[in-house]
């Protein structure tokens, strides 16, 4: 079935799912304080994956489990812990503002990846030009770390390693053979098999450490329901009805909203190379996702 461009309704969700995209990295990063960030990721993952059960049951929906998708969903599950293994300790490691400029650069790797394997989203020139500048803003955020010791270059990295992580899963949601089944299944195989893995590298790594207060337990509360739950639902759905660089054009929204609720919740100071490489991936994303 062909993906339609993104039309009003489709604009509304798309927008507020960015808006709770962003807010969820300043809760992470909060989190992070009590729960070490393999056992947040992993327990997040093991209670997202109670709610889409019970949406399920609510619904009436159908979670399919055959012989045939049952590999492309441990495959989609791996990545996903891989992702939010990279995510997680990423914002532990450094600013919210940096980590959300270079985790939301994925349109970038999603439409680079595209050209070559979906049909009807090819490179043009002018997205060529596009995919230059968001790299250009990529190697400013990485070249613009403080040395104040709040940012770390692994932490870019793992930042990066994140995005990559999401474009892979935004591909094998439209080309694997689990791409025909619903959302809810997606979705379930992601966090059911991701949560014992993220679970056991918590238990063997020598950060692990859970003593959270009562805003951080209501912090995981709002990532297992609202992100990890509903949320993620919301944007496979979303995947499947829409393009897939028209539904990733509006990542452009979050990391900007993140690099604000940044500064004015958090309190943290960004600099001009975040800045700079926050206008460059935004103008990127917005000319590789113009056809």
């Amino acid at each position: 079935m062909d993906r339609r461009p993104v039309d009003m309704s489709g604009a509304v969700m798309l927008t507020s799912f960015a808006i709770l995209l962003a807010f969820n990295q300043i809760v992470i990063k909060v989190t992070s304080d009590g729960i070490s960030p393999f056992l947040q990721a992993g327990l997040r993952s093991a209670g997202a994956a109670g709610v889409i059960l019970i949406w399920a049951m609510v619904r009436k929906k159908s979670l399919v489990f055959r012989r045939d998708i049952a590999l492309w969903g441990v495959l989609l599950g791996a990545v996903f812990a891989f992702e939010f293994a990279c995510l997680f300790t990423s914002l532990s490691l450094t600013t919210v503002s940096r980590a959300s400029v270079i985790f939301y650069s994925m349109p970038i790797w999603l439409a680079l990846v595209a050209h070559f394997i979906l049909p009807n989203e090819q490179l043009t020139p002018k997205r060529v030009v596009g995919l230059v500048i968001a790299m250009s803003g990529i190697v400013l955020a990485f070249s613009g770390r403080s040395s104040g010791g709040d940012s770390s270059l692994l932490g870019d990295v793992l930042a990066l390693c994140a995005a990559f992580g999401w474009g892979t899963i935004a591909l094998l949601v439209r080309i694997a053979p689990i791409a025909r089944e619903n959302a809810e299944t997606q979705l379930f195989y992601q966090l059911s098999i991701s949560a014992p893995i993220l679970l056991v590298f918590a238990f063997f790594s020598p950060d692990r450490f859970f003593d959270p207060t009562p805003l951080q337990l209501w912090g995981m509360v709002f990532q297992i329901v609202c992100v990890a739950g509903l949320g993620f639902l919301g944007w496979f759905w979303l995947m499947k009805r829409y393009s897939a660089s028209g539904v990733a054009s509006f990542s452009f929204l979050s990391p900007v909203l993140s690099v604000v609720l940044a500064w004015l919740i958090l309190g943290e100071r960004v600099n001009f190379a975040v800045w700079g490489a926050l206008v460059l991936v935004c103008c990127g994303v917005a000319l590789v996702n113009r056809k």
